[in-house]
């Protein structure tokens, strides 16, 4: 192909682009297809790893195709080992992907479409993909060092310090907010519950059959899996429509929340080959094919995007969370648009997988620019539903009612006209009992992939059968981060209680294992516990707590990869991780801000505290206040805790920058040295 008709290509791509992008951010007052957002993210990411990503591992990282990577160099079979790039795509697009692309954008969508899918996209391409390409590549230079050593190495011990406390904050927190989505989806749902529990003796037959009775049979396992998955679909609508099977799966909030506990502890004591390895396996090819699936769905409905571009709700008087637009509304996407947890797979297992430096580009770019594709689908899900039904799932009671009618009235009053009858009809539909006060953001996707997916395949017959292959999807997405969550957790509480007695740092040791294991569950389970009882929903105050941690760990990665490139002497480029660093700090510290401070009580954890100080006297369960009120003093002192860590961080990068700029500190970066590789012939 000349290169005057790729030039052309590329041009038509761009245009394309354009008018999509314009079409969504400019048409007013009647519904568009969700095709725009379609087409505008294909062009965007196309336009994004094409040029940027290039420009990135060209002339800022500069990727050398005949530098041996740790995989290579270090390979021993376990840790390091040469895979090829497009395992090693799978595998860290399965890591990263948790429930942020699926849950903020839902979330978000309460603002309307516009402001999400703008902030996914730029924020993507700009920041997260870059922010998970640098710090995969760095780490690879560095023998596939975690983000911890090289804040201690490049910046100093404070960082290093402050980069170990963030990290284990953030994972403690996420996994909370996981565990809260999935009781949210699942309490009182029979056949959710059943489907949700079957995948475990799935997952741990899988492991079974693939270590001991057909050992490396991959493909034979996978069939397996996925047909017993499919089983449990359609056993759960049996058990729900059966009273007395429906009984002993019917589990509420409280309930569920004591399983999930008990779970994350399992899953982070038994072997890994067991319930891990075969539940992320699982995971992983499900995520994959239903993303795919759900494109397609898209491209061959061509829903309506029934959501507004922008709703009333941008002045922060949400009932989904509270808070204006700026900072809310990127802070709520989460992992949609950039996510520090991101920084710690590109610092862990992946860089030991990495067979050529030039791949970097491929799993850390291209990755991400996936899970962003996540975050679209999400908002299309979310946007394609009335918008009335959209807010009577995700409102919690405490904002429009307990009572169907209630609820119904409070929303048709917003503007958004819904019957309770049509809820009813909808539930029933979907084989629930009721579909309000689902807060959380995982039901209300479930609906709107059903209702697409039902469009496209079978019609209005199979929408139950929809309903809850999402709800089994989206959990298996959730509980991959929560079952390996807990294990990294465990880790790192390990690590830090072996210099204080070396067997507790042993990682095979058993008493060691259950202890540890112990720690981590109750600080998640302790967030998870306080969002389970919170009268409103939980996800209100504990999403925005998880986005504040997840973004300060953002601004930990971009502090550490500005740090190197000034090092590395490429000061003309710095801009490209220094722009989202800045803007990341600028939207994290005003969210931290006004959720610690801001006056209004669905806000701020602290005046939410005094108002219910203020109900005491006239309370009939003041016990429950006095808890409550605990629980926002915690949050506020969790995020401003976090913040003052990560303001060190950032005010000792900025010193360790001026120290490089001035010349009173050499310019060096501490990669390993350089060694040819032996697989030169391999490069293209």
């Amino acid at each position: 192909m000349s290169k005057i008709v790729r030039v052309l290509i590329w041009i038509a791509v761009a245009a394309v682009g354009a008018l999509s992008i314009a079409v969504i951010a400019l048409r007013r007052g009647e519904s568009i297809s969700a095709m725009w957002l379609v087409v505008a993210a294909g062009c965007c990411y196309s336009l994004g790893y094409r040029f940027y990503s290039k420009f990135l591992a060209t002339k800022v990282l500069v990727l050398d195709p005949l530098r041996a990577t740790p995989a290579e160099r270090l390979e021993n079979g376990r840790d390091f080992v040469r895979t090829n790039k497009w395992v090693v795509f799978g595998h860290h697009f399965a890591a990263i992907a948790g429930p942020g692309p699926l849950v903020g954008p839902v979330l978000a969508a309460q603002f309307g479409y516009l402001p999400g899918t703008l902030w996914i996209l730029a924020g993507a391409v700009f920041g997260g993909c870059v922010q998970d390409f640098v710090i995969l590549l760095f780490s690879v230079r560095r023998d596939g060092r975690s983000l911890t050593e090289m804040a201690r190495e490049e910046i100093g011990k404070v960082g290093g310090f402050i980069a170990y406390v963030s990290i284990l904050g953030i994972i403690v927190i996420l996994l909370g907010v996981a565990a809260l989505i999935v009781v949210n989806a699942l309490k009182g749902s029979p056949w959710g519950a059943f489907t949700i529990a079957m995948t475990i003796p799935i997952a741990l037959l899988m492991g079974l059959y693939l270590r001991r009775i057909r050992p490396g049979r991959v493909l034979e396992t996978s069939i397996l899996g996925f047909a017993l998955v499919m089983l449990a679909i359609v056993g759960g609508q049996w058990v729900s429509q059966t009273p007395t099977w429906a009984h002993w799966f019917t589990f509420t909030a409280p309930t569920l929340a004591i399983v999930i506990i008990i779970y994350g502890f399992a899953a982070s004591a038994l072997p890994v080959w067991l319930l891990l390895a075969p539940r992320d396996y699982l995971s992983t090819f499900v995520k994959l094919g239903v993303i795919t699936l759900l494109a397609a769905g898209i491209l061959v409905v061509h829903p309506q995007l029934h959501m507004p571009a922008l709703t009333r709700f941008i002045d922060g008087t949400g009932p989904v969370f509270a808070g204006n637009i700026f900072p809310f509304a990127f802070l709520t996407i989460a992992c949609g648009a950039i996510s520090g947890f991101h920084s710690l797979i590109a610092s862990g297992t992946t860089p030991k997988l990495i067979a050529r430096e030039t791949e970097a580009r491929l799993v850390g770019y291209g990755a991400m620019m996936a899970e962003s594709l996540v975050a679209v689908m999400a908002m299309i899900a979310a946007c394609t539903m009335q918008p009335g039904v959209y807010f009577a799932i995700n409102s919690p009671a405490g904002i429009v009612g307990a009572a169907p009618e209630a609820a119904a009235s409070t929303i048709s009053n917003w503007g958004f006209p819904v019957l309770a009858s049509d809820m009813a009809a909808l539930a029933h539909s979907v084989g629930e009992q009721t579909l309000y006060n689902r807060t959380g953001g995982a039901p209300a996707f479930a609906v709107g992939m059903a209702q697409i997916f039902s469009r496209s395949l079978g019609g209005d017959a199979v929408l139950a059968i929809w309903y809850h292959f999402a709800i089994m999807f989206e959990a298996l997405f959730i509980l991959t981060v929560l079952d390996a969550g807990t294990r990294v957790g465990r880790f790192m509480v390990q690590d830090a209680l072996g210099h204080w007695w070396k067997p507790l740092g042993r990682t095979s040791w058993y008493p060691s294992i259950l202890s540890t294991s112990a720690l981590i569950v109750a600080a998640w389970g302790y967030f998870l516990w306080q969002g389970v009882k919170d009268p409103l929903g939980g996800i209100n105050s504990l999403w925005p707590l998880f986005g504040i941690a997840n973004q300060l760990l953002s601004i930990v990665a971009l502090c550490v990869a500005t740090t190197i490139l000034l090092k590395m002497g490429r000061t003309r480029y710095v801009a490209v991780t220094l722009a989202p660093l800045c803007c990341l700090v600028g939207v994290t510290f005003t969210a931290s801000w006004h959720k610690i401070f801001d006056p209004n009580p669905r806000i701020g954890f602290l005046s939410h505290a005094r108002q219910l100080a203020s109900q005491m006297a006239s309370s009939p369960k003041p016990g429950d206040l006095v808890r409550l009120m605990f629980n926002d003093r915690m949050d506020a002192a969790v995020a401003g805790f976090l913040v003052c860590l990560v303001s060190l961080i950032l005010l000792e990068s900025i010193l360790e920058w001026a120290r490089v700029f001035s010349g009173r500190k050499a310019a060096r970066v501490k990669e390993s040295p350089f060694v040819a590789t032996r697989f030169a012939a391999e490069e293209p």
